[in-house]
Formats: C-alpha cells, structure tokens, sequence
C-alpha cells in the first residue's frame, strides 16, 4: 500500500539526514518539516530509508 502520510514526532535533533536522503520531502531548518503537497508515494524508497537512518527515530509514515 502506498505511503498516504508522513510526520516527524517531537524530539527531532535537526541533524539533516533526512533532507540529505530525500530532499523531495524533508527540509530542515531550526527542526526537521515535512513538505506540504508532495505525492508521498513518488518517494516511498526515500522516506522509508529517511526513517530507518533518522537516529532519534521520529520519522514516522503510514
């Protein structure tokens, strides 16, 4: 089934690698974001893989 949503739990460190790994989807400034209007299953292999390498595991999708 197709990644319909993606959020980021509080604790975020804002160590960058989720925007390194999927830019498409993930900013970071001050905290990690989620970007508004983007086609999450164009870039399911990114945010799973966003959400394995995030090292406080805040990254969550369903």
């Amino acid at each position: 089934m197709a990644i319909s949503r993606v959020w980021i739990e509080d604790g975020c460190i804002a160590c960058g690698n989720c925007e390194s790994v999927c830019p498409e989807v993930f900013t970071v400034s001050d905290h990690s974001e989620v970007k508004e209007g983007v086609v999450f299953a164009d870039f399911e292999a990114g945010i799973k893989q966003a959400a394995d390498e995030c090292p406080v595991e805040v990254i969550k999708f369903e």
